[in-house]
């Protein structure tokens, strides 16, 4: 399958066969690297990572993944960049593509990926945005992939705030790849309808299916997957931590859902985690709310059905997947 040349900027703009095609290049670049196979198909070549919102798994998986192809990495943070300050991001991004063989963007709005994408020649990818989260969807399928033997019919049910680029893309990825995707949260938290239409769409031809449940119990029965995700995403405002907590406690993944879920249930989270109180932002919380735990119990977190470590490495193996394949490697 030739991706080469290709943007990696939402799994709406991909197909199954190529979403697996990544998946499986991920496996097998895994596998050389866990046997100490090293291949450098890229050296020479240069990419640069843009980071409007700092992250600790989406850099090192960049990173690493780069200098394992053999490119090199230059990362500018939000200080390090003039991006859409003292420079258009039409200029910014064709300044970087004559100087870059790909360029990766983390940041807010998804119009300024989309628009990054237009005005280069080269490939740009997407390691985060307020409305999607392709390369994290990769690592998150593998990982199902290794645990359960299978993606098609799994049932996987995600729970708490399901509309931004989580719920997005989880909803996505598994519409098109067939499981029966499931979002548990209060109502006002549901994915937007037209892209629930969308998946719905999608899921029909891959023989998954879209659901959209307020209702804990029946939504988790018997379920494989258990996902969730902090309560409040990076970059809103600390006054909303009230009115999440209080809408989305119900939704917490604790012992109660995973004993509802299947005897062989995995739990997975995107990181990082508000399990216990050994993180400032934590500590803050539990002063303000006196909660000492939060999306998931340490409980859960800590359990041997949690796959959130495993989940987390598969990031790089993947996105190294996504630039080998759109640089031609493979």
């Amino acid at each position: 399958m030739n991706l080469k040349g290709r943007d990696f900027l939402t799994l709406k703009d991909f197909t199954p066969e190529e979403i697996l095609y990544l998946i499986e290049l991920s496996a097998q670049l895994k596998d050389k690297k866990k046997k100490g196979i090293v291949e450098q198909p890229l050296l020479g070549k240069n990419v640069a990572l843009i980071f409007e919102k700092t992250s600790t798994r989406t850099r090192c998986s960049f990173e690493v993944a780069a200098h394992d192809l053999g490119m090199g990495v230059t990362y500018l943070d939000p200080q390090g960049s003039q991006i859409g300050k003292k420079e258009s991001i039409a200029d910014t991004a064709r300044v970087l593509c004559t100087m870059y063989e790909g360029i990766e963007y983390r940041g807010f709005e998804q119009a300024i990926v989309e628009e990054l994408a237009k005005h280069s020649t080269v490939p740009v990818w997407n390691g985060l945005t307020n409305e999607y989260h392709p390369t994290q969807m990769l690592a998150d399928m593998l990982t199902i992939k290794e645990k359960l033997g299978r993606l098609k019919g799994v049932k996987f049910v995600y729970m708490g705030d399901a509309r931004y680029n989580m719920g997005n893309s989880l909803m996505i990825v598994c519409a098109k790849l067939g499981l029966h995707f499931t979002a548990c949260t209060a109502k006002e938290y549901f994915p937007a309808p037209e892209l629930v239409a969308q998946c719905k769409s999608w899921a029909a031809e891959s023989g998954g299916s879209v659901t959209l449940s307020e209702d804990v119990s029946e939504a988790t029965k018997d379920a494989e997957v258990i996902y969730t995700d902090v309560w409040v995403s990076m970059g809103e405002p600390d006054e909303v931590w009230e009115e999440r907590i209080n809408a989305l406690k119900p939704y917490q993944v604790n012992s109660a859902v995973m004993e509802n879920a299947s005897k062989d249930a995995i739990f997975m989270h995107c990181l990082p985690s508000f399990h216990d109180l050994k993180t400032k932002i934590g500590k803050e919380i539990h002063d303000k709310f006196g909660l000492d735990e939060m999306e998931v119990t340490d409980e859960v977190f800590e359990s041997e059905q949690s796959v959130v470590f495993e989940e987390a490495e598969n990031r790089m193996h993947t996105i190294k997947a996504v630039m080998a394949a759109t640089l031609g490697a493979y």
